[in-house]
C-alpha cells in the first residue's frame, strides 16, 4: 500500500538520461536522446516533494510537485515546464510492489489523451520513469518518453 514515503528514493541529486519520441502519438516515430540534471527535496514530512529538472542542452526546466492524499492513500503528480509556465493536469495513483503507476487525462496537439506514468527499477542509485499516451481510453498505449535516473558519482543517496 502506498505511503507518504514512497518517493523518498527520489530525494537528492540525479543525472537523468532522456529518451523521447519525436511524435508522442506515433508508435513508429523516431527518438531523441538528451541529458539533464535533477534535484528533489521533501516537504510535509515526506507527504509531498518537489523536483526540478534542468535540461540546459534544450533550454528548459521542468518541475514536478507530488502530493500524498492521506485519505485515499494515493499520490497526485503535477508537472510544469518553463516552456509554458502552466501546470498540466495531474496523474493520480499509487505504489504496489516497488512499482508506481499513475493515470490522468490531458490533451496533446488537440487530441484527448489518457496519460500513464510508471516509476520502476527503484534503488538507492537508480530509478526509471516512463510516460505513455492512449487515444483509445487505455486500450492501447504509446510509450513516448522515458527517463533513466542515476546518482552522480560520489553522491550519496539521502
Amino acid at each position: 500500500m502506498s505511503s507518504p514515503h514512497d518517493f523518498d528514493f527520489l530525494h537528492g541529486e540525479w543525472e537523468v538520461r532522456h529518451r523521447r519520441r519525436t511524435d508522442f502519438l506515433d508508435q513508429d516515430s523516431g527518438w531523441e536522446e538528451f541529458g539533464a540534471g535533477s534535484r528533489c527535496w521533501s516537504l510535509f514530512d515526506g507527504a509531498a516533494n518537489i523536483d526540478e529538472l534542468d535540461v540546459p542542452g534544450q533550454g528548459w526546466k521542468g518541475l514536478t510537485l507530488r502530493l500524498f492524499d492521506r485519505e485515499t492513500r494515493q499520490w497526485s503528480l503535477n508537472w510544469s515546464s518553463s516552456r509554458s509556465g502552466k501546470l498540466f493536469p495531474p496523474v493520480i495513483g499509487r505504489f504496489e510492489g516497488g512499482r508506481g503507476e499513475f493515470h490522468g487525462d490531458d490533451t496533446h496537439e488537440g487530441k484527448d489523451v489518457r496519460v500513464r506514468f510508471v516509476w520502476s527499477g527503484i534503488s538507492a542509485t537508480t530509478a526509471r520513469w516512463e510516460q505513455a499516451f492512449s487515444v483509445d481510453d487505455g486500450d492501447t498505449w504509446v510509450t513516448n518518453w522515458s527517463m533513466d535516473f542515476s546518482r552522480p558519482s560520489g553522491t550519496p543517496a539521502p
